[in-house]
């Protein structure tokens, strides 16, 4: 694998970190609507179990309302209870195939909860960051060892994965601040 190519994927991989952990943000409820929220809710339908995004357009009209849009008139009390069941807190309000999740406000005993499921994501994500490095260092000792490639290509590669890394590692700890700086707003 040549040099380009190797610090390309590596940056690529920690890049896919930082998509992660920001996916995983969005799921949270941070007191404002936001679409993500429903995603990882699984609805009952058609004899199986199906993500709420492909029964219904999910949207958010208003800062503290989201809106389910089903598709199906037969599965709007599938979806309501399956936002019900969730365990996110939600209650929502039906009105012919439109269903109505108003968000409520947060405390702050919860806030404090949520910072730590922040603080755990972000925590994963270093760790797959710092993988990625690991990996990337491996592959080019091997490359050193078999002669592909000199010892200070090497050394000079090792710095660049670094640096990488030490910008991965700033950008998530950025994307934790600012997560938890909307948590914690009141």
């Amino acid at each position: 694998m040549s040099e380009d190519s190797l610090l390309n994927d590596l940056n690529r991989r920690m890049e896919g970190a930082l998509e992660v952990l920001r996916k995983e943000f969005g799921g949270l409820r941070t007191g404002r609507a936001s679409a993500s929220l429903l995603e990882p809710i699984s609805v009952a339908a058609y004899g199986g179990s199906m993500p709420i995004n492909q029964l219904a357009n999910v949207s958010v009209p208003e800062p503290r309302t989201i809106t389910v849009q089903v598709w199906d008139r037969a599965m709007v009390k599938a979806v309501d209870k399956a936002i019900r069941e969730s365990g996110l807190g939600l209650n929502p309000q039906t009105e012919g195939q439109v269903i109505r999740v108003p968000i409520p406000d947060l405390n702050e005993e919860r806030r404090r909860e949520l910072t730590k499921v922040t603080a755990r994501y972000a925590e994963d994500a270093r760790v797959a960051v710092r993988k990625v490095r690991q990996h990337g260092m491996e592959a080019l000792r091997r490359q050193e060892k078999e002669g592909e490639i000199s010892q200070d290509l090497q050394r000079k590669l090792q710095q660049e994965i670094q640096r990488l890394t030490d910008q991965a590692i700033r950008r998530i700890d950025d994307t934790l601040t600012q997560k938890d700086r909307e948590i914690l707003q009141v």
